[in-house]
């Protein structure tokens, strides 16, 4: 089963052990906008999806496959 989005990047970026506040310095990203969208309220742009697979170091491809447009 695939995961969503928000579930896949809180996954991932508990796994790094890393709270939204690194997460938010590693990808200039804001730490509310980081939390709406691991709680699914917010949908990044194609940009944020590509920064935090980089940070990631997983394929954007893991991230947006949770995405529905």
């Amino acid at each position: 089963m695939k995961q969503k989005f928000n579930e896949q990047l809180r996954f991932l970026r508990e796994e790094k052990n890393w709270s939204l506040e690194e997460l938010s310095k590693k990808v200039q990203v804001g730490v509310e906008k980081l939390a709406q969208y691991e709680n699914g309220d917010l949908t990044p742009s194609v940009q944020t999806v590509l920064k935090l697979s980089t940070v990631l170091e997983v394929p954007a491809s893991n991230l947006m496959d949770g995405i529905q447009a």
